[in-house]
This record gives structure tokens, C-alpha cells and sequence, in this order.
């Protein structure tokens, strides 16, 4: 997946995230975002990189928003490593 998909998929789950009201208190609090940064922040691909990365902490979650979007449950795993930050850290 190239990185112009992947900022698709980022923005998609973004808007999912936005809609749900109880899910986005919790994005919001765990970030310390404000709700006005969620659109400032669209086209930022860092911001949807945590955006992705907060969404894969639950699989209940990442099964929601991809029945939701009708996307297949590894695409967000997929688009995450397509995006800034997601760079393999080897330790030996």
C-alpha cells in the first residue's frame, strides 16, 4: 500500500472515530488532542499515523471501523506500516 492510500485509510478511520462518541472521548483523552485538532489535523499523516495506531490497540475496534468501511481487517496494520513512524526498530 503506497502512502496516499494509506492517508485514505487514516482519514476514513479518522471520520469513524469522529462519530463515535464514546470511542472519540477516550482518543481525546489518551492524546490530549482537542476536539478542533481532529480536523486541523486530516491531512497531517502523523496525525492519522496515531490515529491508526490508537484504533489497533482493540481488535474489537479495528473490526468496527472495517465492517463500517467495508475494508478488509489487516488494511489498517497495512496502512499504519505505509505511514510516517512505523519503521522497524532492531535492537541487536
Amino acid at each position: 500500500m503506497g502512502p496516499e492510500a494509506a492517508e485514505t485509510v487514516g482519514i476514513k478511520a479518522l471520520g469513524w472515530l469522529a462519530a463515535n462518541d464514546d470511542l472519540r472521548s477516550v482518543f481525546l483523552g489518551a492524546t490530549g488532542a482537542q476536539l478542533e485538532d481532529l480536523r486541523a489535523s486530516a491531512s497531517d499523516p502523523i496525525f492519522l499515523a496515531s490515529v491508526l495506531d490508537f484504533l489497533m490497540m482493540d481488535d474489537a475496534w479495528v473490526i468496527a471501523f472495517c465492517d463500517d468501511a467495508g475494508l478488509k481487517y489487516e488494511t489498517p496494520m497495512r496502512a499504519r506500516q505505509a505511514m510516517p513512524g512505523a519503521e522497524q526498530v532492531h535492537w541487536t
